[in-house]
Parts: C-alpha cells; structure tokens; sequence
C-alpha cells in the first residue's frame, strides 16, 4: 500500500502524458513542413544505409470501438484494390526522389487490417514494395494478423513473399470484454491462427494485448494471460487502452462507467507483468516483454532497444519510410506524415505529388532530447556522458530537469550528476519523468493516461 501511496502522491493515477514512440510527438507536427521537404530528404538518404518500410493498410471489415487507428470501414474489396493502385502509384512516385541502390532491412505492414488482402493482393503489394525497395540480405518483414480474417491461402502468400514475424490481435480473451469494445474473437480461432502460422515457418510470433479495457478485471485479464501463454508466443505487447474519444469517435461506443479506474488500471498492468515474468518473459522497456534469445531482449541487453511508432524494436535502420494514408516517416531530417484522411492521400497521390502533408523538422536541441528521451524509455536511465559524445556542451540543458526530478521523485530515481536512473519501483512513472525532457509539451494538448 505504501508504494501505491507513492505512486498517487507523484501523480501516476492523475497524470496524462505522451507515449513517446517519437519525439517530438504528432501533434507537434505542422503542415508548414509537407510533400517539398520530403522529397528534399528522400534524395538526400545514404543508399549505404537500409531503411525500414511500412505500409498502412486502413481497411477493416469491422471497426473496433477501443481503435484510435485511421481506419475505415468496408465490407467488399473494390476500395482496397484501388487503394492497392495508388500505393503503387505512390511508390512510382517515391522511386523518383530515393538515391540508386538503396536498400530495405525492415518492412512491416499495419492497419487496419492489413490480412483483409486475398492472396492476389498480398503478391502485388509486396512484389511493387520490392521493386522500388530491394530487400537487404535478412530482411525482416512483420505483418499485423487479425486471426478472424486470415487463412492458410493468405498466411502462405504473406510467408513465400518472406513474411518471418507476425503480430497477432489479441486484446482480451473474455468475452463480455470483446463484446465491449466490438471485436469477438474466441481463442480456438487465434489458436488455429497461430498453429497455422508456426506451420508456414514463421518464426516470431508477437501477441498484443490491452489492458484498462471495459469490464476488464484481475480474474478476466488472468484468464486472458493464461491463454495467451498457451499460445508461447515470443513477444507481448502490453499496451494500455487511451480512452480519446474526442480524436476516435468510435470510441464512444465504449460504456465510459464501465472503464477500470486508474488505480485498477496499475494493478492490472501489474497482474500481468508478474504472470509473463513468472513465465520465463524479460521485461522490455514499460510495456513489452520477450523470450531469452529473442531479438528484443538482445536488443534490450547490448543497449540497441529502440522505440518508434511500432513500440520497441530492435530495428537499426536510421530511417523509416512509411506509404499510405497516414503513415509518418522519420527521416535524417525529421518527420512527415501522409495526409491522413484516405480521399486526400489519393488526391495527392493521383496529382502526382508525395503524399506528406505535416511535419517536423529537427533541430539540433531536438536531436539531443529525443535520443535523451530514447534512453530513459528503452533503459530506464540517462546518461549525459553518452549524450555528451554525439551532442557536445547542450545537453547541459538538460540538467534543470535532472534536478528538478532529484527533488521531486527523491529515492525514486538515483544516480550521479551526470545520470539519473528511474528504480524499478518506480518504472511506471517512466513517461511522467520522460515529459519534463519534452520541450514541445502543449499544456493544452490532451494526452493518453500514464496509469
């Protein structure tokens, strides 16, 4: 009880903060910075260094209330042919601004729901990625499997195009929870997903879960984690549900008074970080978890833990280029993001034009706190020494916030002056005590729970 004290006195169950899988965050972002910068940037990319590709897919044939996803809804496949053309449309187009030779080490497609392809349209797609984006030697090529629309013809077009990691939607096991949020999904048929996807050579399997869902309590979210152990899969995303629904109005489908309330939340989070460690899974970062041997608890041991819009990768590709609607691309210089809406993605596409309608451009102080802001996120402490080597004198500019969480936080972090540590005690403050490196925080701007 005490440390549950600690917690609320240090504003856990209060606070609403980013998730930084970037820094600076989307809502930073400006569409003074577009289309112009984009292809300024794409040009300028070293054809030495691979990139990571992803592709979003934003059709679904049933739209869940928790997403906060652009998605749309469709029950034929006409619009996802014609949105399949002005991908390819759009790579013709990035094939004009990217340097000769270079190369992809990652791909990852995410919707939506990228398995509403029928095998045809996985082969084109991925056969139109390839030929503008040559795969490097060991490319890895994830996709986002919603196990009530795939099947053994689709599983085997995606693994002979090279699929070699899949993550699975899970969410929650229970069905009252599922009936809540609009997607029912009973466990023989994810279990007959992941029989199949074993069988087809696919050798990472990644489960995402949800906690602080509707009607989600300790003896439902239990039940879901021992199935989901049944299923060994080699990575959990534990993630935990952003009630917005003033950006994801579908979200007002959702029983507010049925939600967990902060504290509920923590403790469910708890439930099942005790029950995937008992379970032989490392702690990755604040929501992710591992095998031994995987590639992200290697990553996590020899300090290459990264995190972007995907979560925590143990992707080492500087750069990341994303197609369809809105899709962001980190690139050397910053951020750009597709137009969002699908119409105004294809009108752009179709004027001949790159698709990037907002963005953000680095600045040197950006740099220094986003890797600043990495570091406390992946390895729960930062070191200003390391900082100091790639970013000189500025990251003295960063002690005022190290001072200010030594006095604020006390015992809860620890470290010398050049570095501060976050306790494992106290790792569920870990993104209220990232923010205060955060320079672009809005106080207007509405954030997701920490909790």
């Amino acid at each position: 009880m005490k440390q549950i004290d600690r917690l609320r006195t240090l504003g856990l169950f209060e606070a609403r903060v980013p998730r930084y899988t970037s820094y600076p965050t989307a809502p930073v972002f400006s569409p003074d910075v577009g289309a112009a910068e984009q292809a300024t940037a794409l040009a300028a990319l070293d054809p030495a260094e691979p990139v990571s590709v992803y592709i979003h897919i934003p059709f679904c044939e049933r739209l869940c209330w928790f997403c906060a996803c652009r998605t749309q809804g469709t029950k034929t496949l006409s619009p996802v042919e014609s949105y399949i053309g002005t991908l390819e449309q759009e790579l013709a187009l990035l094939a004009d601004s990217l340097p000769e030779g270079l190369r992809m080490g990652r791909m990852h497609w995410g919707g939506g729901t990228p398995t509403i392809l029928p095998p045809r349209l996985i082969r084109r797609l991925a056969r139109a990625v390839k030929a503008v984006f040559p795969p490097a030697d060991a490319l890895e090529f994830s996709v986002e499997i919603d196990p009530t629309m795939v099947d053994r013809g689709k599983i085997a077009a995606l693994a002979a195009e090279g699929m070699n990691r899949a993550s699975i939607g899970i969410q929650d096991f229970d069905p009252l929870v599922q009936q809540s949020i609009g997607r029912l999904q009973p466990f023989d048929v994810t279990r007959d997903c992941v029989a199949a996807l074993r069988a087809a050579g696919i050798r990472s399997l990644n489960a995402d879960l949800v906690y602080g869902l509707p009607h989600q309590d300790l003896a439902r979210l239990d039940d879901t984690v021992s199935k989901v152990l049944q299923l060994r899969p080699d990575r959990v995303a534990l993630f935990g549900y952003a009630h917005v629904p003033w950006m994801s109005k579908r979200q007002k489908l959702i029983d507010e008074d049925a939600l967990p309330q902060a504290l509920d939340r923590y403790r469910l989070s708890e439930l099942a970080a005790r029950r995937f460690a008992t379970a032989g899974l490392q702690s990755i970062g604040i929501d992710h978890f591992a095998r031994p041997g995987d590639g992200l608890a290697l990553a996590a041991q020899s300090g290459r833990l990264r995190r972007n819009f995907q979560g925590y990768v143990d992707d080492g590709c500087a750069t990341l280029i994303g197609l369809g609607a809105s899709s962001i691309s980190r690139l050397p210089t910053g951020y750009i993001q597709n137009a969002a809406a699908t119409p105004a993605y294809v009108q752009r596409i179709e004027a001949g034009q790159l698709a990037g309608a907002r963005g953000h451009v680095m600045t040197d102080d950006d740099l220094m706190r986003a890797r600043a802001i990495e570091m406390i996120m992946c390895a729960f402490r930062l070191d200003l020494t390391a900082l100091r080597d790639v970013h000189g004198d500025a990251v003295d500019r960063l002690r005022p916030a190290i001072a200010l969480l030594r006095d604020r936080f006390g015992d809860m972090v620890e470290g010398s002056g050049a570095t501060l540590s976050i306790r494992p005690e106290a790792r569920a403050l870990t993104r209220i005590i990232a923010s205060h490196f955060d320079a672009h925080v809005s106080e207007g701007a509405r954030y997701s729970q920490a909790s």
